[in-house]
């Protein structure tokens, strides 16, 4: 399972206690905010999408989506979402689960601009029912993020 992959990676990273699991789903911004008791914007969800030069992942903040012309701008690519059914082969977790930590080692991650506004957020850990809590740096290190970048907008 795609936790137990992120579970042994953050504890090679010391820190695999502070993965949290819910008894309930958290694969929806809406639903991981109910499940920690937190507002939506400090959801780290990660988006991935299908490129020319590969499968990029952007961390952007709960509260936002990404805008087609700024995502172009940065990555010389349409904004194509990798489809649901090849997120496992090609990202290495199901759609619910998708994060940053424990992927296949070609995809390449970005954090999105919008998440600066937080000491903390919460990216999932695998699964549809899980979450940690990262400082920036953190999400930073452990992501192997390859950059800032600045390719959303608020949700209307």
């Amino acid at each position: 399972m795609s936790i137990d992959k992120v579970r042994a990676f953050f504890r090679k990273k010391g820190i695999e206690e502070r993965v949290i699991e819910f008894d309930v789903s958290s694969a929806t911004v809406e639903l991981a905010a109910a499940a920690l008791g937190c507002e939506g914007a400090r959801i780290a969800k990660s988006m991935s999408f299908d490129t020319p030069s590969g499968v990029i992942i952007v961390v952007c903040a709960g509260d936002t989506k990404v805008d087609n012309a700024r995502f172009k701008a940065q990555f010389d690519a349409k904004a194509k979402m990798l489809s649901p059914d090849l997120l496992v082969e090609r990202v290495g977790h199901a759609m619910g689960g998708v994060c940053p930590f424990a992927i296949n080692p070609e995809v390449r991650v970005y954090l999105d601009e919008s998440l600066k506004r937080f000491d903390v957020v919460y990216p999932a850990c695998g699964s549809s029912n899980s979450a940690i809590g990262l400082t920036l740096d953190e999400l930073e290190n452990f992501s192997g993020s390859l950059g800032w970048v600045a390719v959303t907008r608020p949700k209307e």
